[in-house]
């Protein structure tokens, strides 16, 4: 059965190929290449590094959506608990501000994905989720956090004719757990987004909101620093020891020793040995572009700004900004062997080709239309697509990871999860199979760059061959391995 929507994951040696539409010549002539929301102004100054020996009830280790959330729903809980939070960079630079702005209330990446990995779970696992983003939609409001937040829903077309039994089913699916999407046909889909390429739509009115994904990091990190959580930036954690009843947390120039810790740093190499054989860094790409003419606008229709992505194994995600800007991302993701991750890396000229061309033969009609940004970053992957979750050092330390993309949203839901994984007190949140359990791991080098190879080329075989899947893959679906963003 195939899980979700997987893309290609492909090595560095990425080309156009014959059947690459190019794109026309000016489209990426002017193009920053810089990520959209993270080149925006209001960007606030770095928090001081830390310098110094220090204590704390509680240390969060990263500064993206996992971190921040848990930060503040720590002192959310207990207004006079102790919170230290320590990132490397600064807080959003990663992954937490270089997505797409797709927060689904989804915690298993999908409905599909959800009901074949946590099947008797899943009526639990979305009144969590929408819980969860209820609840986020409340702290936004609560906390005043500009970012655009707009329960727009999220509509996935079909593009080429094999997709189309999927959305029925997956409408079916949902309204079997009561759901209720909207079900379009090739006109109707067309009336909501003007492309020639979609024949076809399921529209998820009440199941994703969209919003500027750096400024949701930069509210969240002032409200964490007005419940009286210390930030530190510029203060990579680079080991965590057991000291004493607590934890040694160490930084360059100083060091936390806290009672308890929560680990949230993404797809970067995590602290924990124990985690490293769960994920994959993958590298996703994006395209924003220049705001549209009234008359480009038009010729889209778009009215209810849905958020959306088509329905193939190499996918696209696309959506509206606040200025009617179109961001257009994914198809490739790209897995370098040894995990490697650099900065370098975070451009990728061959892949915004790609993606450019693939654009205006989605919307011919904005032909003319720029690229003022593009970018890429690291997407903390993982064999089941959603996260999961553990403690260490005998119940001290709490972590979170494994998105594999969808993880704007899960963030709060797992800060939760961490916090009562670290009170030692069971809830309905700990006591899901989904939190006791653990993905398939990926095997060591060099297999793991082989197998990534050998499931890009069979993702994009099935493709070509009205979604049939081969040996391998179904083999892969067995085992409950695959990859996914």
């Amino acid at each position: 059965m195939r899980a979700g929507q997987h893309r290609g994951l492909q090595e560095a040696g990425l080309t156009l190929t014959a059947t690459d539409r190019i794109a026309p010549p000016d489209a990426l002539r002017d193009t920053k290449p810089a990520c959209y929301w993270l080149d925006q102004p209001g960007a606030p100054e770095p928090a001081p590094a830390l310098h110094q020996a220090t204590t704390a009830d509680l240390a969060v280790v990263g500064g993206g959506f996992t971190g921040l959330w848990t930060a503040l729903l720590a002192k959310e809980r207990d207004p006079g608990r102790d919170v230290v939070l320590l990132e490397g960079r600064t807080a959003g630079w990663a992954a937490s501000g270089r997505n797409g702005g797709f927060c689904s209330a989804s915690l298993t990446h999908g409905l599909a994905n959800g009901l074949a990995r946590f099947g008797r779970e899943m009526p639990t696992l979305l009144r969590l989720g929408q819980q969860n983003l209820d609840e986020i939609a409340g702290a936004v409001a609560r906390y005043g956090i500009d970012c655009d937040f707009a329960r727009t829903g999220e509509l996935a077309v079909a593009t080429r004719g094999w997709h189309l039994p999927e959305l029925w089913q997956a409408a079916e699916a949902a309204r079997s757990l009561g759901g209720d999407p909207v079900l379009l046909d090739a006109a109707a889909v067309r009336a909501e987004i003007g492309s020639p390429s979609f024949l076809g739509g399921l529209w998820d009115r009440d199941g994703c909101a969209l919003v500027d994904p750096a400024r949701l990091a930069w509210g969240l990190r002032r409200a964490c620093l007005a419940a009286g959580v210390r930030v530190h930036e510029r203060s990579p954690v680079r080991d965590i020891r057991r000291e004493g009843p607590g934890l040694r947390l160490i930084t360059p120039r100083g060091s936390v020793c806290a009672a308890a810790a929560a680990l949230g740093t993404g797809a970067y190499r995590p602290l924990l040995r124990r985690m490293r054989p769960y994920l994959v860094p993958v590298y996703d790409y994006a395209l924003m572009t220049e705001p549209l003419s009234a008359a480009q606008r038009a010729s889209i229709g778009w009215a209810n700004r849905q958020g959306a992505a088509d329905s193939g194994n190499q996918f696209h995600y696309f959506r509206l900004t606040a200025d009617d800007r179109i961001l257009w991302g994914g198809y490739d993701a790209v897995y370098y062997a040894g995990s490697q991750i650099t900065a370098d890396r975070d451009q990728r000229p061959a892949t915004f080709q790609r993606l450019a061309g693939q654009f205006f033969e989605t919307f011919p009609q904005l032909a003319g239309l720029r690229f003022s940004h593009a970018w890429g970053g690291v997407i903390d992957t993982c064999a089941r697509f959603c996260a999961f979750f553990g403690t260490a050092h005998g119940g001290r330390l709490a972590y979170a990871a494994g998105y594999t993309g969808l993880g704007v949203g899960a963030t709060r839901f797992a800060g939760n999860v961490m916090l009562d994984l670290l009170s030692g007190q069971p809830t309905e949140r700990t006591e899901l199979g989904m939190v006791r359990s653990k993905p398939v791991p990926f095997p060591p080098e060099p297999l793991r760059t082989a197998v990534i190879q050998l499931t890009r080329a069979e993702l994009a075989r099935a493709d070509r061959q009205d979604g049939r899947r081969g040996w391998w893959l179904r083999a892969l679906d067995r085992l409950g391995l695959g990859f996914d963003s």
